[in-house]
């Protein structure tokens, strides 16, 4: 097992050799319990809702007006969960923020989406035995992890910090005007569809309603706080866990629309926005995994006796 002390050892949670991760906080065991948890969830109940859209039956906690909209929830839960397995083998807080902040925003937004649209849930409408139970139980997980989720953060920011060290894979300037724009479409699309969804959801290029529209506010936007939180950062070595997320949710989400292309209008100009945004988040991240390993390639090896 890598001793922190250890400057050979491998800092970067993607695998690859990574930059000394020096200074900062120490990530917290609740985090990574979350992360953990979290992915687990998105697992099972993303695969299972991206799998039943996939065949075309609308099936969530709510009805929906097209299967692809709680397809598409799913599929990001489930593109989202191989990075939350990753932050577990980060040392430091700062190597995992730019995921962890963007799960609160999901876990916070979807739990207050579900209250808000209270009358709307299985639970409270009626109907079959399954969906009821699902509602339900959605609601309970949802409620009980965007608690864990607060509590965690705040033990985390409580955690005495140290002076960060010097980036070790600063991002190309190349690619941050690129980065700026993505995450401003994923954050603007997300806030409107959450806070506006009356007037935003006409813009979504395949039926939805009122929770459908704010549940993918909800994801637009955490999508576009995760992006922006990667360029915030700088530094290739501290987004890890997010360059797995980022084209993993890509893919998942492509799938979904590839299966599902009949209820979309393609004609549409916010379908045709739809494409590069989802292109981005895959260029994006297989990009960023790309330079890494080129950064810790030629990066010398630290040699304590001669630097002492």
């Amino acid at each position: 097992m890598p001793n922190a002390s250890d400057p050979t050892r491998t800092d970067d949670v993607s695998g690859q050799p990574g930059p000394l991760a020096e200074g900062g906080r120490p990530l917290t065991a609740g985090v990574a319990m979350l992360a953990t948890a979290v992915a687990v969830v998105s697992v099972l109940v993303g695969g299972l809702l991206a799998a039943v859209a996939l065949t075309g039956h609308v099936f969530g906690a709510w009805r929906s007006p097209e299967s692809i909209t709680p397809g598409l929830i799913g599929a990001a839960m489930l593109g989202t969960a191989p990075g939350l397995f990753a932050v577990s083998r980060a040392r430091a807080w700062h190597e995992v923020r730019s995921l962890v902040h963007p799960l609160a925003v999901v876990l916070v937004g979807l739990f207050g989406v579900s209250l808000l649209n209270a009358g709307q849930l299985y639970v409270a409408r009626g109907g079959s035995i399954v969906p009821v139970l699902f509602s339900l139980g959605w609601l309970f997980v949802l409620g009980a992890l965007c608690v864990c989720a607060l509590v965690a953060l705040a033990w985390q920011y409580l955690v005495p910090a140290r002076p960060l060290g010097p980036r070790g894979a600063p991002l190309p300037g190349w690619s941050k005007p690129a980065l700026a724009v993505l995450g401003s479409a994923w954050l603007g699309i997300g806030t409107g569809l959450l806070v506006r969804p009356g007037f935003w959801a006409g813009f979504v290029p395949w039926s939805v309603d009122r929770p459908d529209a704010q549940a993918l506010g909800v994801w637009a936007l955490a999508l576009g706080v995760g992006v922006l939180g990667a360029l915030a950062e700088d530094d290739l070595g501290r987004t890890g866990p997010a360059l797995i997320a980022l084209p993993g949710t890509a893919v998942a989400v492509s799938v979904v629309l590839a299966c599902r292309a009949a209820t979309v209008d393609w004609s549409s100009g916010p379908a045709l926005c739809l494409v590069p945004m989802v292109a981005g988040l895959l260029l994006a991240g297989l990009s960023g995994r790309v330079l890494l390993a080129r950064s810790s390639a030629v990066r010398p090896p630290r040699n304590p006796a001669a630097e002492g």
